[in-house]
C-alpha cells in the first residue's frame, strides 16, 4: 500500500489530461489524418515532407496544417513506444527481458527523481534480479548503483556489500563489453573495403579479432562471446574464406544452442544469414537448401529477417540455374499477406526477380503444369514497352530491368534488343560510378561489344579484357544494392552469347 500511495502523490501533482498514443481504437478510425499518415507511411508513399503535405493537405510541407500534424504524430509514435507488446512469440525471453528491464528502469528513475525511494528501491530489486539472471550488466551497474546507495542511506552494511560487490563485478564485466564492442565497430569499419586494400587491414583486423578472443575466455558474457563470433565471420567475409566464414558461424549457432538462456532472435538471424552468404558465393546449392529449410524452421514467417533471408535463398537458386526451386521461394515469399507491407524497394527487388523466372522459364515447363504460377499475369508487350526509369539511387533496378527486356528480345529474335544495348551503353559511360559499379560497368561494355557487332559474336573485337575483368573481379555480394546480381554476369554474358550464337535476328 506505501508503494501505491507514493506513486499515487506523483501522478496526481503531475499528471497529463490525456496520454497521446497510436493504439487500436485511434488506428480504426475512420476519416482520421492521423490514420492517414500511418498508413501511407507504412505503404511506404512518402519519401520527403513535401509528399506527404501534398498528400495529406495539398500544401506545402512549411504550412501550418501539415507541421502541427506531423508534430502530434511524432509525439504519440514515440509514446507508443512506452506499450510495445514485447510478449509476442517472435521476441526471444532474452530480447524480451531486456526490453522490460530498460522501461522499468526508466520507471525507477522517474519514482527517484520524484521521491518515491522506497517504490524504486523495491522496482530496483526487481530488476536487478532478472538483470543478474541474465547477466546484463549495463542493468546489473545501474541497480546496484542505487540500491547500494539506499542500503548506505538506512545504514544497512549487509545490503551496502551485496550491491558493492555487483557494482564491482559487473563494472569489470560491462567495461569488456564496451571494449567488444569497439573492437568489433573497427572490424565493421573496414567491411567495405576494396579487396585491393585488404591485405594492408588485415593485421589490424586480426588484432581486434585476438583481442576479442581473449575477452570471452575472461568473461561469462554473451555480449563479449558474440562480438568475437561476428568479428571473426566479417573478417572471414572480407577475405572470401567462405570455408572459415561457414565453420565459425557453426560454432556461433551451437553457442546459442547451448546457451539457450543468451538467446537473441537477431544474433541466430545474423548467422544463418551469412552461412546463405557463404552458400551463395561458393554456388552451393545442395548444403545451401539443406541450410535453408533448416534455418527457415527457426523464423516466424513475415517477418523482416524472414524476407532478407528468402532473398538469399532465391539469390543462390538463380546463380546455380534451379529456377523451378527460384520460383517456388517466388511464390512463397509473394503470397505471404505481410508482402505488400514491405519497403519500396525490397518490393522492386522481388518484381525484378519475377521478371527473371518468367524469361528463364518461359517454355520449360511441361504443358499440364502451370506456367510460371505467379500471382500476376506477366504481360511481355508491356513490359517490353515499359520505359523503365527508377530514381538514382536506384538505377542498379533500371538496368536489371533494361537487361531482362534485352533478353527477351534476344529470344524472341528482335533486333529490339539493339536498342536496349545501346541504353546500357549510356548507363555504362555516363551514369554509373565504376568504382561502385564495377562488374555491372564491365558487363555492359560486354554487351556494348555485342551491339557493335550487329548481334553476330564472331565480329566482335577488344571484348576479352573486359570478360577478364569481370573473372579477375568475382561476384561479392555485402548487401549492396551496386553489387546485387541476379545472375552473375560472366554467366549471364556466356548465356546471351549461346543464345545469338543459335539464332538468326529479323529487322523487325
Amino acid at each position: 500500500m506505501k508503494n501505491l500511495l507514493e506513486i499515487s502523490h506523483i501522478v496526481s501533482k503531475k499528471k497529463v489530461r490525456k496520454i497521446e498514443i497510436l493504439d487500436a481504437v485511434l488506428l480504426d478510425a475512420k476519416g482520421s489524418k492521423f490514420v492517414d499518415f500511418y498508413d501511407s507511411l507504412m505503404a511506404g508513399k512518402f519519401k520527403n515532407d513535401r509528399d506527404a503535405a501534398t498528400y495529406l493537405y495539398k500544401c506545402s510541407p512549411t504550412h501550418d496544417k501539415y507541421r502541427q500534424l506531423k508534430s502530434r504524430f511524432r509525439r504519440r509514435l514515440l509514446n507508443t513506444l512506452f506499450f510495445l507488446d514485447m510478449n509476442m512469440p517472435t521476441s526471444s525471453s532474452y530480447d524480451r527481458a531486456y526490453f522490460s528491464c530498460h522501461k522499468d528502469w526508466t520507471l525507477v528513475r522517474i519514482l527517484s527523481t520524484n521521491g518515491a525511494v522506497q517504490t524504486a528501491g523495491d522496482y530496483a530489486r526487481q530488476i536487478l534480479t532478472v538483470a543478474l539472471k541474465f547477466r546484463f550488466a549495463d542493468i546489473v551497474v545501474n541497480a546496484a548503483r542505487l540500491l547500494r546507495q539506499l542500503a548506505a542511506e538506512s545504514e544497512n552494511e549487509k545490503d551496502f556489500g551485496e550491491y558493492d560487490g555487483y557494482v564491482k563485478e559487473f563494472s569489470t564485466i560491462l567495461d569488456a563489453e564496451m571494449h567488444s564492442e569497439e573492437l568489433f565497430q573497427k572490424v565493421l569499419l573496414k567491411f567495405r573495403i576494396p579487396k585491393a586494400e585488404i591485405s594492408q587491414t588485415l593485421q589490424a583486423i586480426d588484432d581486434c579479432c585476438h583481442a576479442l578472443v581473449e575477452l570471452s575466455e575472461q568473461h561469462k558474457s554473451p555480449v563479449i562471446v558474440y562480438n568475437m563470433y561476428l568479428a571473426w565471420v566479417f573478417r572471414y567475409e572480407m577475405e572470401r574464406d567462405f570455408d572459415a566464414m561457414l565453420e565459425v558461424c557453426t560454432k556461433a549457432e551451437k553457442y546459442i544452442e547451448d546457451n539457450p538462456l543468451y538467446y537473441q532472435d537477431d544474433m541466430l538471424a545474423t548467422f544463418q544469414v551469412k552461412k546463405m552468404s557463404a552458400y551463395l558465393h561458393q554456388g552451393d546449392f545442395k548444403n545451401g537448401k539443406v541450410n535453408a529449410e533448416k534455418c527457415l524452421q527457426s523464423f516466424t514467417e513475415g517477418t523482416e529477417i524472414w524476407f532478407h533471408f528468402m532473398e538469399y535463398y532465391i539469390l543462390l537458386a538463380y546463380h546455380t540455374g534451379n529456377y523451378l526451386h527460384a520460383l517456388a521461394i517466388f511464390n512463397r515469399a509473394n503470397d505471404h499477406s505481410k508482402f505488400n507491407k514491405l519497403g519500396i524497394e525490397t518490393r522492386e527487388r522481388w518484381k525484378i526477380y519475377e521478371v527473371y523466372l518468367h524469361y528463364f522459364l518461359d517454355g520449360d515447363i511441361e504443358e499440364d503444369e502451370q506456367r510460371v504460377n505467379t500471382k500476376k499475369v506477366f504481360r511481355l508487350k508491356r513490359f517490353l514497352n515499359d520505359p523503365i526509369l527508377y530514381p538514382r539511387e536506384q538505377r542498379v533496378y533500371t538496368v536489371h530491368l533494361v537487361v531482362a527486356q534485352m533478353l527477351f528480345q534476344l529470344k524472341r529474335n528482335s533486333q529490339g534488343a539493339l536498342e536496349c544495348i545501346e541504353r546500357m551503353r549510356m548507363y555504362a559511360n555516363k551514369q554509373l560510378l565504376i568504382e561502385e559499379n564495377y562488374r555491372m560497368v564491365q558487363f555492359l561494355k560486354l554487351l556494348s561489344q555485342l551491339g557493335k557487332a550487329n548481334l553476330h559474336p564472331e565480329e566482335m573485337h577488344g571484348h576479352e579484357k573486359y570478360y577478364e575483368r569481370l573473372l579477375e573481379h568475382p561476384f561479392f555480394y555485402r548487401g549492396l544494392l551496386s553489387d546485387w546480381e541476379i545472375v552473375p554476369y560472366e554467366k549471364l554474358w556466356n548465356h546471351v552469347l549461346a543464345q545469338v550464337s543459335s539464332r538468326s535476328f529479323s529487322t523487325a
